[in-house]
């Protein structure tokens, strides 16, 4: 009894496994869109970006404003891709890191007396998307995974 539990449970896990790259393609599409589009708003509306990061006291704000705006941009079309997946994940979840303590730091230090007030918070989905990216990778599902391939070939 406990060894065809035990088969049954290991085919499971098999073919769990086998939705991994699939989710990954899935996060990295949905939130690197959203994330784009984030960017592309920020971007074009640079002086309330810039205003609002001084008004919060994030050092430089003219140079931190369009540099987020371009990461947030360029970051998001990069994970769509899942191209230089993890360092982007990491930068992005620095950023969300980062607006967590300048903008939502109330949700930030609730976060195990209030977990609601955590997770609620603008940058959680896309810090969780990105952490997600930064320690799964991007997948087999992304021109990471098909530059990999390819280098392995070359070898």
């Amino acid at each position: 009894m406990l060894k065809s539990v035990m088969a049954l449970y290991e085919r499971v896990v098999k073919g769990l496994n086998l939705l991994q790259s699939p989710m990954l393609l899935v996060v990295r599409l949905y939130w690197g869109f959203q994330l784009a589009q984030n960017g592309w708003g920020k971007l074009h509306h640079l002086s309330r970006i810039t205003d609002y990061f001084q008004s919060l006291n994030i050092p430089f704000p003219g140079i931190n404003a369009p540099f987020v705006s371009g990461l947030e941009l360029v970051g998001g079309i990069l994970l769509m891709l899942g191209l230089g997946s993890r360092p982007i994940a990491l930068l992005i979840a620095g950023d969300m890191l980062v607006a967590y303590y300048a903008a939502d730091h109330d949700a930030l230090v609730s976060v195990f007396s209030d977990p609601g007030k955590f997770y609620v918070a603008d940058p959680y989905t896309f810090l969780f998307a990105a952490l997600m990216v930064l320690i799964f990778g991007a997948g087999y599902l992304s021109l990471d995974a098909l530059i990999a391939k390819k280098l392995k070939e070359r070898v």
